[in-house]
């Protein structure tokens, strides 16, 4: 049997002006889905997992259902009347001409474009004042599926290797290349993944992979970190392991990096996604000793540059904002670190080249870059083009100049040449898109959170919004792993402003926005924090009339998806629409899947203790769905080649949003085919996506126009 809801919208217009509603009704048929008897028990608490099944991405069965379910959702978004203007909308500002800034390998220039449309960003150097393909990942694949990940040359620059992902998924492949006549050196390496490509001159480079899993490559645990030295034209399976072939260095992120000047190879290892220990092996000395710089997991350590054997080390040790400090190569321990740049009230993100420091701060959110010396000695503080969001400022030692990029919410990003000894700025690119940034206006609040924390918040609007409680709004956040939301331009965003819309992005806890206090603030026993933080935010939204919870939507991505799921369970009638996406949904479970394990400095996990079992359970969005509560219309997305946060956490969610009475606002899945957790994702199918998650959110708010 099918459940069946009727859902009945009552169109108003975006200026308040109510119309009839003409339309009629539209007829939601759930795929019913099945139900297991599968129980799995916590500390003597039987906890049911009727979906599954739905875990078993490589059965017919769960490919039916993706099929099932897809045919519902896309029936109801090809009955959006707007959906093709928002489609075009969005094609037609996407296309614009995009291209970054210059590096130079080998004596000769590069630089990645994109003339507008294209599904992937192309290689091109200039070769006798020409500009030539170098690589196009666009040839990769007919449907754009497969794009490039990383591109990484030998200290000649006369050879390149490039990594791709199939599918979107977190598995690579590596192709090694003669970068003068790009035909292939060797054989192609298969199934890395968390891997970059650090070259040991030209005679070969160092990776990291796993095991290859048993079972499913998309969801199966990847619990066991390597770094290897792949020798060129050699096999791969004769390339040996460098770190994390025995007991003593197991580790679920383990990557290495060489120093510019190929003398030194770093070892990063670490068992989660905060803290890590940190080695070093001299690559001159010819042998295979590797020596500790910092060991134990309680701090996040990483070489920024070196000087010889003096080298330069970003720690959170004893800095819970970052500070860099100078230590000799000889005796690389804490007890002889010097203090090079000390650390400020301000997070730091540093980053060198030209033969200096660039100390980029965040200031409430907003950038602010330093320049020093190699001695700690500041040289100025670096004039912006305004408030925003500044990202590069790194290179080679001996560049001539620095490149930076800028942005913020309304201001599409520019790339900006910066003169080292005069500090500088000069315009090196600028974009030419039909979206005029003058009539928009970004303003930071601060807002308090139930326990009074005061949070920060940027909403970005045009000019002259009537306050008027009927402004289409999206809430968006994360809140967790440390990272920070920062402003930045989008396309998308642009679009939805374009309509009238209010973007608002709140730097709630579990972020990394105020360093290590704010970040652990949101974690483990502190995650409701996350979600308290979120809430006030919207709370505010509403207070201030921007907006009222007819017109608010809730969107977020993988830890943000989790963000959205807990939020509308907690406070449903606070919100008309939500889109998780990606989401982390099934929180008893999530650590069994892939690096999932890696999670639990974040999260903790429910084999941990009963109290943490409790607590997870406690908010977990899959366990928390409240029957016979009047849910917001929810849009799940996700992908069927998600191996970061495997699609069986959607897939779960949905179904039991489908089954419980939460309703008759529609509750839908989208599965994108061919797709992971959204890093290489074609250009078109970005295109689709938000085409269909604005249309979605106006659609269940009422409007059967768009607004102006």
């Amino acid at each position: 049997m099918k459940k069946t809801l009727i859902v009945v919208f009552s169109f108003v217009l975006f200026l308040g002006c109510k119309e009839e509603n003409t339309q009629k009704p539209m007829q939601l048929n759930y795929p019913e889905t099945k139900k297991t008897d599968t129980v799995d028990t916590y500390f003597g608490i039987e906890i049911k997992d009727p979906y599954r099944w739905l875990e078993d991405d490589l059965s017919d069965e769960t490919a039916q259902w993706v099929e099932e379910q897809n045919k519902v959702t896309f029936d109801f978004l090809n009955q959006i009347p707007f959906r093709n203007e928002i489609n075009n909308r969005l094609t037609e500002l996407w296309n614009y001409e995009k291209i970054s800034a210059p590096f130079i390998e080998g004596g000769v220039t590069y630089f990645y474009k994109n003339d507008g449309l294209q599904n992937h960003y192309v290689v091109y150097r200039l070769k006798d004042g020409n500009e030539e393909v170098f690589l196009d990942p666009n040839t990769f694949s007919e449907d754009g599926t497969t794009s490039l990940d990383d591109l990484s040359f030998s200290k000649s620059g006369k050879l390149a290797a490039y990594s791709i992902s199939e599918g979107g998924s977190d598995w690579r492949k590596v192709i090694v290349i003669d970068a003068e006549t790009k035909e292939q050196v060797g054989d192609t390496l298969v199934d890395l993944k968390f891997t970059g490509i650090a070259w040991k001159g030209d005679e070969g480079f160092y990776y990291s992979t796993y095991d290859k899993p048993k079972g499913s490559q998309l969801s199966a645990m990847t619990d066991e970190h390597k770094l290897y030295f792949h020798k060129l034209n050699t096999n791969q399976n004769e390339d040996q392991v460098v770190f994390g072939g025995s007991e003593s260095q197991k580790g679920r992120y383990i990557g290495g990096s060489v120093s510019e000047d190929g003398r030194f190879l770093y070892i990063s290892r670490a068992v989660s996604t905060s803290g890590n220990e940190l080695y070093l092996m001299d690559l001159e000395k010819g042998d295979s000793n590797i020596l500790p710089i910092i060991t134990g997991f309680d701090n996040s350590t990483s070489v920024i540059d070196n000087r010889g054997s003096k080298l330069f080390i970003k720690t959170n040790l004893d800095a819970p904002n970052q500070k860099i400090i100078a230590v000799d190569a000889s005796s690389p321990e804490p007890e002889h670190w010097e203090d090079i740049i000390p650390e400020s009230e301000h997070v730091l993100s540093p980053s060198t080249g030209s033969g200096y420091i660039f100390a980029r701060y965040m200031v409430d959110a907003v950038s602010s870059v330093m320049q020093y010396d190699f001695e700690g000695n500041l040289v100025r503080e670096i004039e912006l083009p305004g408030i925003g969001s500044a990202g590069g400022f790194g290179g080679k030692s001996d560049a001539e100049n620095m490149y930076y990029s800028f942005s913020n919410y309304k201001t599409p990003s520019s790339i900006y040449s910066y003169d080292v000894e005069t500090g500088s700025s000069e315009v090196y690119w600028q974009p030419e898109m039909d979206f005029d940034p003058t009539e928009y206006e970004s303003n930071q609040v601060f807002f308090t959170s139930k326990d009074g924390t005061k949070v920060p918040m940027i909403i970005t609007h045009k000019k002259g919004l009537d306050l008027n409680e009927k402004n289409p709004t999206i809430l968006y956040g994360y809140g967790g792993f440390n990272i920070s939301l920062t402003p930045g331009f989008s396309t998308v965003t642009a679009v939805w402003l374009e309509m009238g819309g209010v973007y608002a992005v709140p730097n709630i806890r579990g972020g990394g926005e105020y360093g290590r206090a704010w970040h652990d603030a949101g974690t483990k026993m502190n995650k409701q924090n996350v979600f308290d933080d979120f809430i006030a935010a919207a709370e505010y939204l509403i207070d201030n009339k921007y907006t009222s919870s007819d017109y608010l939507a809730v969107r977020g991505a993988s830890n943000g998806g989790l963000l959205v799921g807990a939020v509308v369970n907690q406070q449903p009638e606070l919100f008309k629409v939500g889109i998780p996406q990606v989401g982390v949904m099934d929180m008893l479970r999530y650590h069994t899947f892939t690096a999932g394990a890696g999670w639990a400095y974040d999260y903790g996990t429910a084999n941990d203790n009963e109290e943490m079992f409790q607590y997870l359970r406690g908010y977990s969005p899959l366990h928390n769905i409240q029957e016979g509560k009047t849910y917001p219309a929810i849009m799940v997305t996700t992908a069927d080649h998600d191996d970061r946060v495997v699609p069986a956490h959607s897939f779960k969610y949905a179904a039991e949003l489908q089954s419980k009475n939460t309703g008759d606002a529609p509750k839908l899945i989208r599965i994108d085919v061919g797709a992971g957790h959204g890093a290489g994702m074609p250009v078109s199918k970005i295109v689709d996506l938000h085409t269909d998650i604005f249309g979605f959110i106006l659609y269940n708010m009422g409007f059967e126009v768009l607004p102006k």
